[in-house]
């Protein structure tokens, strides 16, 4: 399986983003990939105002795009996250939606963890303006390859990958907006070990620029269960490619299966 991540500089301008990432689906299909994935917020992102101005319902512009290049190309497409507005609920969710081949959606997964942190004197309240997420989602791509979903703050948090790969999860999606103060020492560590301790291929499209006030790291990454890092984007927006052997899932799983070794009876607080 051929695999796409797309790396964008997204802005408040949902028009100008939409046109962006269909240019860049399809030339990720040109070259041969059956996989593409956007990273996190790619319909719209800016300042929490402008986000929540650009929050959509499943059924609105974004995902309808995204349903319908995945129809029309016949692609697998994980549609980063979007600003998902739920009628009944006063603030949105970060959503990522799986989309099969068919233009159906496969999986929609609402982001569980929310980035509430302080770097450097600096606060970052995602929960002030964003509901999470309470379940875990497994999808299922064409031919029957399992995928988990998360989207980037969920990163640090090994027990979700854990639960995914548990459920089957053979490739793990990480959308994401990654800080660059926190991702030039923590990006590529954090997704290497997600993959190398869970024996899956992570995929992992990112943003790049400043268009949420603070600059984004970047370096979107394709990442083998061994943790070798098969495709990695510069900082420009661009698409990486990486030739994905699910049958190496397998074969690492068997040579150090973590997965099966677990004692979790014996691991208590």
């Amino acid at each position: 399986m051929r695999a796409g991540a797309v790396q964008l500089n997204s802005t408040e301008d949902s028009d100008r983003n939409l046109e962006t990432a269909d240019r860049l689906v399809r030339a990720a299909v040109a070259a041969g990939a059956e996989l593409v994935a956007l990273p996190e917020k790619w319909s719209v992102l800016g300042t929490p105002e402008q986000i929540a101005a650009g929050a959509q319902p499943l059924d609105g512009r974004a995902i309808g795009w995204a349903r319908g290049i995945a129809r029309e190309l016949g692609i697998d497409l994980v549609a980063g996250s979007i600003a998902e507005r739920v009628e009944g609920h006063e603030k949105t969710f970060n959503t990522s939606v799986h989309i099969r081949p068919d233009g159906e959606p496969a999986g929609v997964y609402r982001k569980i963890h929310m980035f509430d942190v302080e770097v450097d004197g600096v606060r970052y309240r995602e929960s002030e303006r964003e509901e999470p997420g309470e379940e875990i989602v497994v999808s299922e791509l064409a031919g029957g390859v399992r995928l988990g979903m998360s989207v980037c703050y969920d990163l640090r948090f090994p027990e979700l990958y854990r639960a995914l790969a548990g459920a089957g999860a053979e490739i793990l999606a990480v959308p994401a907006n990654f800080l660059e103060r926190t991702g030039r020492d923590h990006w590529e560590v954090l997704l290497r070990a997600r993959a190398i301790e869970n024996g899956a291929y992570v995929i992992a499209p990112a943003q790049i620029g400043s268009s949420s006030g603070v600059a984004a790291h970047g370096r979107s990454m394709v990442i083998d269960p061994w943790g070798t890092i098969l495709a990695q984007a510069a900082d420009e927006v661009a698409i990486i490619h990486a030739e994905l052997d699910l049958e190496r899932v397998a074969s690492i799983r068997s040579q150090i299966p973590v997965l099966a070794n677990r004692r979790p009876a014996a691991i208590r607080v």
